[in-house]
C-alpha cells in the first residue's frame, strides 16, 4: 500500500479527532471565544502588551505619520519619510513630504522592463522552468527594497509632494496593477513565441518596447505624468517666502537630500547563511543598470549595535521586517510573547527564525523606520520606536513600539552606513556576493 492510500481519513480516524476535541473543556472555551472574538484578541496577553512602556531615551521624530492607504508601498514610504527628515530641516517647514506617486510611477515602469528583459534571457527555458514560473508569479508588485530605492532615486530624482500628488490609483493599486499584469504577461507571451520562432535580438528589442509603450500609457492614465521641470517656492515656518525656481527631479534631489545614499548598504540578518559575506538574488531588481540587491549577512548584535548607533547619532533607520507576526495594531506594540497561540490551541510554535524563513513561515514584508531607541543603563537596547506608514489612526498617532524581543525573531535588514561596520564587514563588502536563486526568502518584498 502506498503512502497515499494508506494516510486516507478513514471514519475511525475522524471520529478519533472528534473525541480527542471534545475530550478537552478549554477546547470549547477557545471555539466559544473565537466564534464571538477575533482570534488575535482572544490571544491577546494583555499583561504584555499593556506592561510596554512607549517611553525611549533617544527619540527622533516630531512630525506626523505618513499613509500608503491600500497600496504596498512601505518600501517607498520609508525610504522618502527617512529622506524628508533632512529635507524638511532645510527648507525650514513644519511640515514636508517627497511625492511617493512620483517614484511608483518609475518604478513600475522600471520594472515593467526589468521583467521583459528577464523574459527574454529566460526565452529558452519551459515556461515551467522554477525561475520562469516564478518571474510570471510576480508581475508588477507594489514592494520592492532599499536598494530599489535607492537606484530610483539615483536615476530619476524626487518632487515634492505638491509637483505631483497622489491619485485614486496611487494610493489603491490593485485594479491598477491587474491591467499592468494583463500587459506584461501577454508580453511575456508575444516575447516567449517570438523568441520560439526564431527572432532575433534586434526584433525582440523591438517589441519590448512597443509593450512599454503599452505600460507608459497606463501608468499615465492611472497615476498622471511625472514632471520633467516644475517650479518650487514655499513659505517656510517663520513666515519668510522663498523661490528656488525651476527644477528637474535630478536637481530637487541633489539640492534637497542631505543624506549620502551611496555610501549606505543593506545589512540583513539570515541565520540560514554564513555570516560577514555579501549575498544577492536572481533576477531581484528594479533599474538595469542601476546598483544591484545586495546583502552583507551580519550576526543580530552587529545589527542592533549599528542601528543604535545610528538613532542615537540623530538619523532614523530604514528597516525590514515580518510585520503581521505577534503585533497588536490597536495597542501599537511588537512583543515576541504578545499573542499566545500556544495557548489557544494547545500546542506548540517552536520553529526557529532560520526554520521559519526555510520553511515560509516568515519573510521580510514590509518597510518602516526606526525614529526611536530606549538604552537600559548597561547600554544595551531594549526598546524601539517605529514610524510606520498605515496613516495616524494606529498606535500612538501612527507610531509605534517594538520591544527588542520582537527585533531579535521578526526583524530581518537595515539600512546603513558602511563607515559605521568594524572595519572586517566593511572589508567583506567588496566581496563577489553569493547568488541566492529568485525564489529565496530574502527576495520577498516590502509591502
Amino acid at each position: 500500500m502506498d503512502a497515499g492510500s494508506r494516510n486516507i481519513l478513514g471514519t475511525d480516524e475522524l471520529e478519533s479527532l472528534r473525541k480527542q476535541f471534545a475530550a478537552n473543556p478549554a477546547n470549547r472555551v477557545a471555539q466559544n471565544a473565537v466564534a464571538a472574538t477575533p482570534v488575535d484578541q482572544v490571544a491577546l496577553d494583555r499583561s504584555v502588551g499593556n506592561g510596554i512602556d512607549h517611553a525611549v531615551s533617544h527619540l527622533l521624530d516630531d512630525w506626523k505619520a505618513t499613509d500608503q492607504q491600500k497600496s504596498g508601498r512601505c518600501w517607498l514610504f520609508a525610504g522618502l519619510n527617512l529622506l524628508r527628515v533632512g529635507a524638511k530641516q532645510k527648507l525650514n517647514l513644519k511640515d514636508f513630504e517627497f511625492s511617493q506617486n512620483h517614484l511608483m510611477f518609475w518604478d513600475k515602469l522600471e520594472r515593467a522592463n526589468y521583467f521583459l528583459t528577464a523574459v527574454i534571457e529566460t526565452a529558452g527555458a519551459d515556461v515551467d522552468d522554477r525561475t520562469v514560473a516564478h518571474l510570471l508569479s510576480h508581475v508588477a508588485e507594489d514592494g520592492g527594497q532599499w536598494n530599489m530605492f535607492v537606484a530610483l532615486v539615483a536615476k530619476h530624482g524626487l518632487v515634492p509632494k505638491s509637483a505631483m500628488p497622489e491619485t485614486d490609483s496611487s494610493g489603491q493599486t490593485a485594479r491598477m496593477n491587474s491591467i499592468l499584469q494583463k500587459v506584461l504577461r501577454e508580453g511575456a507571451h508575444t516575447l516567449r513565441s517570438a523568441a520560439a520562432a526564431g527572432a532575433t535580438a534586434d526584433e525582440l528589442d523591438e517589441q519590448r518596447r512597443e509593450i512599454l509603450t503599452v505600460v507608459y500609457r497606463v501608468l499615465a492614465i492611472h497615476l498622471g505624468n511625472p514632471p520633467e521641470r516644475f517650479e518650487w517656492q514655499w513659505t517656510d515656518a517663520d513666515r519668510q517666502y522663498h523661490r528656488d525656481g525651476e527644477l528637474t527631479p535630478q536637481q530637487f534631489a541633489q539640492r534637497y537630500v542631505e543624506l549620502p545614499l551611496t555610501e549606505y548598504v543593506c545589512l540583513v540578518h539570515d541565520p540560514r547563511n554564513p555570516t560577514g559575506r555579501t549575498y544577492t538574488v536572481e533576477y531581484l531588481g528594479n533599474v538595469l543598470g542601476g546598483a544591484p540587491v545586495v546583502y552583507l549577512n551580519v550576526d543580530m548584535a552587529v545589527l542592533k549595535d549599528v542601528a543604535a548607533k545610528t538613532i542615537t547619532g540623530g538619523e532614523p533607520v530604514w528597516f525590514g521586517c515580518d510585520v503581521a507576526q505577534q503585533f497588536d495594531k490597536k495597542l501599537g506594540v511588537w512583543d515576541a510573547k504578545l499573542l499566545d497561540y500556544p495557548s489557544v490551541y494547545s500546542t506548540t510554535f517552536a520553529l526557529s527564525k532560520a526554520d521559519r524563513l526555510t520553511y515560509h513561515e516568515s519573510a521580510m514584508s514590509h518597510a518602516m523606520l526606526f525614529t526611536g531607541v530606549d538604552i537600559a543603563d548597561d547600554g544595551t537596547p531594549r526598546r524601539w520606536r517605529v514610524e510606520n506608514s498605515w496613516g495616524a489612526d494606529l498606535g500612538q498617532e501612527g507610531f509605534f513600539t517594538m520591544t527588542d524581543s520582537w527585533f531579535d525573531e521578526y526583524v530581518f535588514e537595515i539600512a546603513a552606513r558602511a563607515d559605521l561596520l568594524p572595519e572586517q564587514l566593511r572589508e567583506a563588502l567588496s566581496g563577489e556576493p553569493t547568488v541566492l536563486p529568485a525564489w529565496d526568502p530574502m527576495g520577498a518584498l516590502a509591502r
